[in-house]
């Protein structure tokens, strides 16, 4: 701390904690945007898989060739191991962006997920082949989607840090819609590319993201983390679109070194132990849509109404871009959830009262005795995928964005990496969950519970609600030095009334000798 504070020496900031702020720049939206990309890759390698285990010739190649479905142990083990996979990758990418960097730990991510794609690209038949490259790209889907939000939120200006972060769920949602588009076009295939081509896709996602990357610098709070003052000006510089001794640039610097000086005093860098100490319903329908809807008899095409889904979730969620600063996190959340509540009870008393529970066999078949019905849920989940991505009270984005941006924003910078790194990991743990124990809840030899599930997921989103209301603060707004200051001074009911009175450097005993930014610039002219 003693180096920090040496190097810290020259720097200086102003006494006006509602100081004057550099423009955003166009450069940074670019940097945002392009960082964002790393979503596609999440999104589309949760996605195809759920085109893929309804396609025949991967069936066959599971099952053999009298089979017209995997069986539930199959498919629970086929879905579920990329998020187990990626549930450990999450958590050794916090350490590993903690030391070597943000950017090196995206880029690593990346190569090990194009491995995972080649091993499964050589699948031909039996578990092994398709289990093992699954289960090595989910490693890199962790690296990069445990980091790629801390990374997003650290160089983004906190006037648009909302609606940048949102870019990466409204790449997922591209990646899944875009796995949903080749899950169709490739239905029809009686050789293996019906399956290989949607794999085989996913090189280029990773490929892309890690030439980017070597073209972006590292985040400016790593690099204070790290002692590099020099560096972490220079890509302040670079993002904010001025000379590195602007006050602008100064001021910013100063509060990020003032505020890791701070924590470090109160928060000692003890790993994972120091970041517990301090500190998923939609995946049924992105993973399990076809192979439910097939289950109801009432949907002719199952792979194009499940691509209707991921348009949905697509065009609901370019709202966040304009709206997230606009309403903010908290209420956002709350109402969400109320609605997600809303639609999933609906969904499942409808099926259990006169939707595809009461059926009776045609032929061979087993159909509903009320389509209508059937339909009715189908636009039911059609509005809970709304919800999830807008909120219909507000037209604005819910859980899908808003969740992202409020996991980066609310951890201290002493154990933000790892702290973002265990948020993620806990997605991709309840992911797990769900992909493995869903193909036994509605397998017909199984729970069989059909639209009963519904149930279940629509107790969680009430439990979601709960949790928002409760424990979501309100971040709009604040620097993530702010964010700080927030947390101890307010409590998460209250947050969104609180407003700064005194900034870090303050606190630090950083100012003094600070030009304000009207006085500066009266000496330039």
């Amino acid at each position: 701390m003693a180096d920090l504070k040496s190097k810290n020496a020259g720097l200086h900031a102003t006494s006006d904690v509602n100081r004057i702020e550099a423009p955003v720049t166009v450069r940074a939206y670019l940097m945002c945007a392009f960082a964002a990309f790393g979503g596609i890759f999440f999104g589309y390698d949760s996605g195809y898989i759920n085109g893929v285990t309804a396609d025949l010739v991967f069936i066959h190649s599971i099952e053999g060739p009298n089979a017209t479905l995997l069986t539930s142990p199959h498919n629970s083990l086929i879905v579920s191991i990329l998020s187990a996979g990626t549930f450990f990758g999450a958590l050794i990418a916090g350490d590993l962006a903690e030391w070597y960097g943000r950017r090196p730990t995206i880029i690593a991510g990346c190569f090990i997920y194009i491995i995972g794609v080649v091993i499964q690209i050589c699948h031909t038949h039996g578990l092994g082949v398709i289990v093992a490259g699954r289960l090595v790209a989910g490693f890199g889907v962790g690296f990069v989607s445990a980091i790629i939000v801390l990374y997003m939120s650290e160089i983004s200006p906190r006037k648009v840090r909302g609606a940048i972060v949102s870019g990466y769920q409204f790449c997922i949602t591209i990646g899944l819609m875009l796995a949903s588009c080749v899950a169709f076009a490739t239905e029809k295939r009686t050789d293996t590319g019906s399956y290989r081509i949607p794999i085989g896709i996913q090189f280029a996602w990773g490929l892309i993201l890690a030439i980017g990357l070597f073209l972006l610098p590292d985040s400016p709070r790593f690099y204070v983390k790290k002692g590099q003052l020099d560096r972490a000006r220079h890509t302040l510089s670079l993002l904010r679109g001025q000379p590195g001794d602007s006050d602008y640039i100064e001021d910013e610097l100063s509060e990020i070194v003032a505020n890791l000086e701070y924590e470090r005093a109160l928060i000692p860098d003890t790993g994972y132990f120091g970041s517990w100490k301090h500190g998923p319903v939609s995946t049924f329908i992105f993973y399990f849509s076809t192979p439910f809807l097939a289950s109801t008899g009432a949907i002719s095409n199952t792979f194009l109404t499940s691509m209707i889904f991921t348009i949905i979730n697509v065009c609901s969620t370019p709202l966040s871009f304009i709206a997230m600063e606009k309403v903010g996190r908290r209420p956002l959340l709350i109402w969400g959830a109320l609605g997600m509540f809303i639609c999933q009870i609906i969904v499942g008393a409808v099926g259990d009262t006169v939707g595809f529970n009461k059926i009776h066999t045609v032929g061979s078949s087993t159909v509903p005795n009320n389509i209508g019905a059937v339909n009715a849920q189908v636009a039911f989940i059609a509005i809970y995928i709304f919800f999830f991505a807008v909120c219909v009270f507000y037209i604005l984005p819910t859980w899908g964005p808003a969740a992202w941006v409020v996991v980066g924003e609310i951890f201290p910078i002493q154990i933000r990496s790892r702290g973002v790194a265990l948020s993620t990991a806990s997605n991709w743990l309840w992911n797990t969950i769900i992909a493995v124990i869903t193909p036994y809840m509605v397998g017909p030899n199984f729970g069989n519970l059909r639209s009963n599930v519904f149930w279940v997921w629509g107790s969680l989103c009430g439990c979601c609600f709960l949790y928002a209301y409760f424990l979501i603060p309100e971040t709009k707004g604040l620097s993530l030095e702010q964010v700080d200051q927030m947390m101890a001074e307010t409590t998460p009911r209250t947050s969104a009334a609180w407003r700064p009175t005194k900034t870090f450097a303050q606190e630090m005993g950083m100012t003094g000798d600070a030009h304000t930014h009207e006085d500066h610039h009266d000496e330039k002219v």
